[in-house]
């Protein structure tokens, strides 16, 4: 079985929500944890480390240059993760799984929507981008929130209006907001995924 290094912190309340935090470069397993924890202190938390790394830091995915992915790593390493997400919905017992995804890991977060819808119950891509997407994917009013910086230096803006085009066209329920910052996260990002999450049920 395919295994990544991770952590998992079940509901001290049971509730069966679990959020799937997906760091971004330079981040890890732990990092992630006080961004879940903050958004959702409620709700278990389930984190994996990215197994590609970049100049000795952890990734999720190669990349070529800034802004250039390498898709076939992608493809590869969006399928491990999917394969690993179903091992580890049956061994924790997860009933609902919402993946909470920061600049790389938002990337792949959205990618393993694309491509493997029934592993994710909704995403929260903070400083996304797109990176796979599958026309043909069926996201059946899966929910999703992406936010976006409006000075972010590494997203540009047609792209993640793009992205929030395809999830929209593929029949995900969409929100995207432009905030006033750039790529690096705040608390209107926490507040905001706050808010989206409540409404989820």
């Amino acid at each position: 079985m395919i295994q990544f290094v991770h952590n998992y912190v079940r509901s001290q309340i049971g509730s069966e929500l679990t959020l799937l935090g997906l760091h971004g470069t330079g981040g890890d397993e732990s990092e992630i944890l006080g961004l879940l924890g903050a958004i959702d202190s409620g709700a278990s938390m389930l984190s994996p480390r990215g197994k590609s790394t970049e100049e000795g830091v952890n990734r999720f995915f190669r990349r070529l240059a800034e802004g250039v992915f390498d898709m076939e790593d992608l493809e590869a390493r969006t399928q491990e993760l999917g394969e690993w997400v179903e091992w580890a919905r049956k061994t924790y017992t997860i009933k609902k799984l919402f993946a909470i995804g920061y600049s790389n890991g938002a990337n792949i977060a959205t990618s393993l929507l694309f491509m493997r819808p029934e592993s994710l119950d909704g995403v929260i891509g903070l400083r996304g981008m797109t990176a796979y997407v599958d026309e043909a994917a069926n996201l059946r009013n899966k929910p999703v929130l992406l936010l976006s910086g409006d000075t972010d230096p590494i997203v540009p803006h047609g792209d993640v209006k793009g992205l929030a085009e395809a999830l929209v066209a593929a029949g995900a329920n969409v929100q995207h907001e432009w905030l006033t910052t750039g790529h690096g996260l705040t608390q209107q990002d926490v507040q905001i995924a706050q808010e989206w999450l409540a409404k989820q049920g």
